[in-house]
């Protein structure tokens, strides 16, 4: 299929290898969680692929908005196209140098792929999907765009995270400088009581630097400053 558009020749791989495993799986996930596949899906796939809703611009690989414009366009419901990224995910094109044609195994495997694969479906392709918005200024919306409730516990953004640090407790008293540093290199220093490897490490890259600038402001402000600056 040479001549036909990428996001074309996509849909239809995808389409032949998503009829292989819905037929033999059925369609949706009862255990999905679209949200957390949000959040998921900008960590590990936003870096690539270009979602409306999930707020990425990357075009390394295929426009999903794109790719799946046409099946919604026909009438193809979110649980036939979650089928689809799930076949793909689990099942991608022999690997080769040109990444707008292939994609690693294994990016998202088990519950990850679940929950990515719902919030595709629910998406991808969906005129007019914009990333939801939130009250509380540009530094609140960097903060939802990139999950960052879904881990951490912030009373101003109405988060209760467990998986890392409660930020009220843990951001009074620390500068600019040691909170940025602590969202760009998670590792550099672990908060006590918690694992190394656990915070994604590639928010610098996921985040523009103004954007970065403005989420440390609303966490400094949101923790009532803290300290330092």
């Amino acid at each position: 299929m040479p001549n036909l558009p990428h996001p074309i020749r996509l849909l239809l791989v995808l389409a032949v290898l998503g009829g292989l495993v819905l037929a033999a799986s059925g369609c949706g996930t009862s255990s999905a969680d679209p949200e957390r596949g949000r959040m998921l899906f900008r960590q590990k796939c936003g870096v690539c692929h270009a979602l409306a809703q999930a707020g990425t611009t990357a075009q390394v690989g295929p426009n999903l908005d794109d790719a799946f414009a046409a099946a919604r366009a026909v009438g193809e419901e979110g649980e036939t196209i979650e089928g689809i990224v799930k076949a793909q995910v689990e099942f991608p094109r022999p690997s080769n140098s040109d990444p707008a044609v292939s994609m690693p195994a294994d990016v998202v495997t088990g519950q990850d792929l679940e929950d990515v694969a719902a919030y595709v479906g629910e998406w991808a392709g969906v005129p007019g999907a914009a990333p939801p918005t939130v009250p509380g200024g540009p530094g609140a919306q960097v903060f939802a765009n990139n999950g960052c409730g879904t881990c951490h516990t912030l009373a101003a953004a109405k988060a209760g995270g467990t998986t890392g640090p409660n930020l009220d407790e843990v951001l009074p008293g620390q500068s600019a400088a040691m909170i940025e540093e602590s969202i760009a290199d998670p590792n550099a220093k672990i908060a006590k009581g918690y694992p190394a490897g656990v915070m994604p490490s590639n928010f610098s890259t996921l985040i523009k630097p103004s954007e970065l600038k403005a989420l440390v402001k609303y966490l400094m402000e949101s923790t009532a400053k803290g300290g330092g600056k």
